[in-house]
């Protein structure tokens, strides 16, 4: 029996999440940097098998939203959540920032 498969799609700000995160690691650490791209790109393109494994975000749960889901990659937080067949990527974040005000404000703004 086929396993369902969820379509992975990356929204215009995560991409430009992930280009600058890879930028800036690139300055110091090319090799580095393509590391942290495939590992990054890699965790969310397993979402397509298994989106909902991701935990709630916290920040966003506290204030009643559910819909945002997040895949840890020490040290940043892949911020995605699933709409019918599929998985909206929202933002590639930096963990050890303070996200609740970032993620308020941006990911319940036009969702």
């Amino acid at each position: 029996m086929a396993r369902r498969k969820w379509r992975v799609v990356w929204t215009e700000a995560a991409t430009h999440d992930l280009i600058e995160i890879v930028s800036f690691v690139a300055r110091k650490a090319p090799a580095n940097a393509r590391r942290l791209l495939l590992r990054l790109r890699s965790k969310a393109d397993s979402l397509e098998r298994s989106p909902r494994r991701g935990r709630v975000v916290p920040e966003l749960a506290s204030a009643g939203t559910r819909a945002w889901r997040e895949l840890v990659v020490k040290p940043h937080r892949i911020v995605y959540r699933i709409r019918e067949d599929i998985v909206l990527v929202g933002a590639v974040l930096d963990g050890r920032r303070d996200l609740e005000d970032l993620l308020l404000e941006r990911l319940t703004r036009n969702v």
